[in-house]
């Protein structure tokens, strides 16, 4: 979950816009007029949810947003830890969101601004269920597989940007500016897990645009980083922020022991988040302001968006075999597009893509975004 900022240029904001409404309509697989599911009314002060008694199994929310903000859904466990979101509800649509809950006492939230703070309703599921990966061995597999690449995906963040680190603080710019880009891949592809660890998310990868001016003070991490490398030109100075960052990263590799994983909730839902992440972020180029290196991050999450994917396609060939098709085709069309942008080893600077060569990256994030939207309703039929 990341704050959505207010973008500077009007043709990026009707970009920004536009991919919101198409990757916050998709339909989670409880029908399109939301029939079967639970509504909720989001707006701009409240949370309503129809029903504050629910069976334990799969459960269709239908999140109808009424206000005059982008809103963000989110179950909560008893001690506030985000189980399963949806981000990028805009004003005035609504979406299906399907999740997996277990017998317990939950909270849902509603944040306008996608601020991961607002009103809450507490919800209460009873009975048995809210076990998707027993029921399917194949579920089973694919979130121990998806376990072992989110731990090798922090692996190799860490000793990626400990590298980057060093160069920091050697005070050697041109390195570190090669290296920035790289250190962030792995992020990238899980940042959808890394958020369910606190507060490591905001300390880590922030931007500037992302903070009030009371935040501003305790600002750190990559993108604090990158404005000092390609705004200032130095970073002396910036060492203990090098520094932080290693700290983050290794205190982030130290709760995976605590790591558990939900086929729906974290993987499927996870996969849409990643793209959610390109349309709102990567996309318009406002990820990296400074270094525009907003081509590696789409990769990266495209990349943590297919892996889920590949991992749960046996399970959508079987039960939905027009949708893998759908899926197979629209993530080839988006990482032929990318291939487009290759230089060397990485990316071409965001800021050399042209206005409609962006927006053939968003039309091709639009297809993809359908189509994945309904990827947890039919992992969890």
């Amino acid at each position: 979950m990341r704050p959505t900022p207010v973008l500077a240029l009007a043709g990026a904001t009707a970009l920004s816009a536009s991919l919101l409404a198409a990757c916050g309509g998709g339909d989670d697989g409880g029908g399109k007029d939301g029939g079967g599911a639970i509504k909720v009314t989001a707006s701009d002060s409240a949370c309503e949810v129809a029903k504050k008694e629910l069976p334990a199994g799969k459960i269709t929310f239908r999140v109808v947003n009424k206000g005059s903000q982008a809103n963000e859904f989110e179950i909560l466990r008893p001690d506030g830890k985000i189980l399963a979101e949806r981000e990028n509800i805009g004003p005035g649509t609504a979406v299906n969101f399907v999740v997996n809950l277990a017998a317990g006492d939950y909270k849902a939230l509603c944040s306008a601004g996608q601020t991961g703070k607002g009103p809450t309703q507490d919800i209460k599921v009873t009975g048995s269920g809210g076990t998707a990966g027993a029921a399917d061995p194949r579920l089973n597999q694919a979130v121990g597989e998806y376990k072992s690449f989110v731990l090798a995906q922090v692996d190799g963040t860490i000793a990626k940007t400990q590298k980057f680190a060093d160069a920091v603080k050697a005070g050697d710019v041109a390195k570190a500016k090669e290296l920035y880009a790289p250190s962030r891949m792995g992020w990238e592809t899980i940042e959808p897990v890394a958020e369910k660890f606190g507060d490591i998310d905001p300390r880590v990868d922030a931007r500037e645009a992302d903070l009030k001016p009371a935040e501003k003070p305790n600002w750190s991490g990559w993108h604090l980083l990158e404005k000092a490398l390609w705004k200032d030109g130095s970073v002396k100075g910036k060492e203990q922020y090098a520094d932080r960052l290693m700290a983050d990263l290794k205190n982030l590799k130290g709760q995976m022991a605590t790591l558990t994983l939900d086929p729906v909730n974290d993987m499927a839902h996870g996969a849409k988040e990643l793209l959610d992440e390109v349309a709102t972020g990567k996309v318009t180029g406002e990820e990296e302001a400074f270094s525009h290196t907003d081509l590696w991050d789409f990769k990266g999450n495209v990349d943590g968006a297919k892996k889920v994917y590949d991992l749960l396609r046996p399970v959508v060939q079987q039960k939905d075999a027009q949708l893998a098709k759908d899926l197979d085709d629209n993530f080839a069309a988006v990482e032929k597009l990318l291939d487009k942008y290759r230089k060397g080893d990485g990316y071409v600077s965001y800021d050399t893509v042209g206005p409609n060569d962006r927006k053939t990256l968003a039309d091709a994030v639009n297809a993809l975004g359908e189509p994945l939207s309904k990827l947890a309703g039919v992992v969890a039929k």
